[in-house]
């Protein structure tokens, strides 16, 4: 077992001399530690993100208004500025490579910033040619590919607004978000390669635009090479005519996308950011610290349909080469993903944590890393074991960043910075601009121990709004009813005297066992340490104040068996390195663990099904990466 807190990596004097933050620390005269810059950046948000426009020379007209005026829910910022996300993105030499697309098949392509300012600027004629303008919606249904960058840059440099799904997603999730925005244009494609097999998705399609009744015209991709249908117009029509590129300079808070929430258990929440508080957060985050710039490769991988590809596009706007890539994780075997950053000489490769940890358990050891600096991880908590792993078998010198934020923000409010050391199960800092604290039941801040992930000032990456929430009530009430004035995340989190911060799961799935809670990364750390056991989840069936049964549920390593030996030692390790009140009261074995599109494991569902409510109800099966497994958690009559 590996202790957490253990030192793993620390920043040698030249990596903290060439980090940007060293940089704009300098120029700013500030050459203290990490925690005295964090701290002023949060103290005094109007000195400190007028600093980040400067120092990074925002393309746009900052205008005389006010950096922030008024509090949470209701700020605002830079008021009187006009500027535009793609103009920003788009800017820098012609020449240089700025998208690398790979896909599991083994196709690859590359744009020059030159050649992709053409593309676009030829999409974006062809919107304009279908009636797309300032605040229209263009919907996508597509998978990580080039045209989806290109068509989401178009609509952006026209002030029209962008969002997207994966084509993994059915048709009722993907109307369930459209729907809500109304669209005048989709972009679709006919199929998908995953796992190297075919999925067509011409019919899916054709379902979605018949429920979009403002649709008035459909933009058709033929990944499988299907014909395109008669109602339709052809990517290549759409970006048949050149065009020069230009740019809608737009209020800083004007949409520039539409994300959504999960959507596993409700009406996903359409979330709606700011071109300039996404462009001032992309640039703070990606170059401080992710520390990435020009010359750097920089990997994520996600699908269109989570917030982590809105974040790997931002590359663009500090000036990286973005490697996009379509495919599975795992095809042809658990190693894909490290050979592709082998092969491309990744600098910065993100992923979520159940990949690391997949690549544990299967004994993957990377090799020709020579270029990677920096690793990523999202999505759910990475336990001490996973940050052991890369260090001992991908790269002793690397800079292993866990990172927590969320969709809400498309960003992360804790992570990593290259003054810092990395230490096992450890979060290094609050990000600059988070004023992220830990709330005790009663709203008061607490230091080392664990509590409720609460922002207390505003940042201008928040959502501008949800779409169609003229009053702002749902918005309200998603993150400001706990604690008035204050964002409520969701999470448990405990930050150390030192501004580490150790993430424990969601808190509406918390563990209370007479009366000690617990998050369940806790938990799943023991179980999933475990060589027979490949994925686990945990459910408290407890409710109004009366302890319930505790269920463990967990799927086998190949080869494995639940015997009598294995249930002991889990037991006995449960017991041990928690308490006697977390061992469960029931092991059952599942074919797997239900989780979303991103990746994140479904507590609350499962826990709703183990209460009664139906399979059918619990959670949208089009939001969930593997909905037949929820099936195996009803109670058997």
């Amino acid at each position: 077992m590996v202790e957490e807190g253990a030192l793993l990596w620390e920043p040698t004097p030249d990596v903290v001399r060439a980090a940007r933050i060293t940089r704009y620390m300098e120029r700013l005269g500030r050459t203290g530690d990490y925690e005295d810059v964090w701290k002023w950046s949060v103290e005094s948000p109007a000195d400190f993100w007028t600093s980040i426009w400067d120092y990074f020379g925002v393309v746009g007209t900052r205008g005389d208004g006010p950096v922030i005026q008024g509090t949470m829910p209701d700020a605002e910022w830079f008021a009187g500025s006009a500027l535009n996300y793609a103009e920003n993105a788009l800017r820098g030499h012609p020449g240089r490579t700025a998208v690398i697309f790979r896909n599991e098949s083994g196709s690859r392509w590359q744009y020059s910033l030159g050649e992709l300012r053409e593309e676009v600027a030829r999409v974006r004629a062809g919107l304009a040619r279908l009636g797309v303008g300032r605040g229209d919606r263009v919907a996508a249904y597509v998978p990580n590919i080039p045209e989806a960058l290109i068509a989401f840059l178009a609509t952006a440099s026209l002030g029209a607004i962008w969002s997207s799904c994966s084509p993994d997603f059915g048709a009722p999730s993907v109307t369930d978000r459209f729907a809500q925005i109304e669209p005048k244009v989709l972009v679709a494609v006919d199929g998908y390669r995953y796992g190297g097999k075919a999925y067509d998705r011409s019919e899916v399609v054709r379902e979605i635009a018949g429920k979009l009744p403002t649709l008035q015209a459909t933009v058709w991709i033929p990944v499988l090479g299907a014909d395109v249908p008669d109602t339709a117009l052809s990517w290549d029509d759409l970006r048949a005519e050149s065009a020069p590129l230009e740019f809608e300079r737009v209020p800083f808070d004007h949409p520039l996308w539409v994300l959504y929430s999960s959507g596993t258990t409700g009406l996903p929440k359409p979330i709606v950011h700011g071109h300039g508080g996404i462009v001032l957060e992309h640039l703070k985050s990606l170059s401080f610290h992710q520390d990435l710039g020009e010359g750097d490769v920089f990997f994520w991988y996600t699908t269109t349909g989570w917030m982590m590809w809105n974040y790997l596009i931002g590359g663009l706007l500090v000036g990286s080469t973005v490697l996009l890539y379509d495919g599975s994780a795992a095809h042809p075997d658990t190693g894909a993903l490290w050979r592709l950053a082998a092969e491309e000489g990744v600098t910065y490769f993100g992923t979520g944590a159940p990949y690391i940890m997949a690549s544990m358990k299967a004994g993957v050891k990377p090799q020709g890393l020579d270029r990677l600096r920096g690793i990523g991880s999202t999505g759910s908590p990475l336990p001490p074991e996973g940050f052991a792993w890369v260090y001992a078998d991908v790269k002793p010198d690397v800079q292993l960043g866990s990172f927590s934020g969320g969709t809400d923000v498309c960003t992360g409010f804790v992570g990593a910075v290259p003054l810092l050391p990395i230490r096992a199960g450890v979060i290094p800092c609050r990000c600059l601009g988070a004023s992220v604290e830990s709330f005790d039941p009663a709203g008061a801040s607490v230091v080392g121990e664990v509590g409720e992930l609460v922002i207390t000032r505003p940042m201008p990456s928040m959502p501008v709004m949800f779409w169609n929430d003229p009053s702002g009530d749902r918005y309200r009430e998603s993150y400001f009813a706990d604690y008035p004035g204050v964002w409520r995340h969701g999470d448990w989190i405990k930050i150390l005297p030192d501004g580490g911060c150790v993430i424990y799961g969601r808190s509406d799935s918390t563990l209370n066992r007479g009366g000690v809670r617990m998050g369940t990364s806790e938990f799943y750390r023991v179980v999933e340490r475990f060589e027979e056991i490949a994925d686990s989840l945990v459910i408290d069936t407890g409710q109004l104040g009366q302890e319930g049964r505790l269920l463990l549920f967990v799927t086998l390593a190949d080869g494995a068996s639940l015997s009598d030996e294995l249930t002991s030692r889990l037991r006995t390790a449960l017991r041990t390195e928690l308490s006697p009140r977390h061992v469960p009261d029931e092991i059952h074995v599942v074919p797997g663990i239900p989780r979303t599109l991103s990746g994140k494991k479904l507590e609350v569902p499962v826990r709703k099904i183990l209460l009664g409510t139906p399979v059918e109800k619990a959670a949208n099966p089009d939001a969930m990466a593997n909905p037949d497994v929820l099936t195996h958690f009803a109670p058997q009559q």
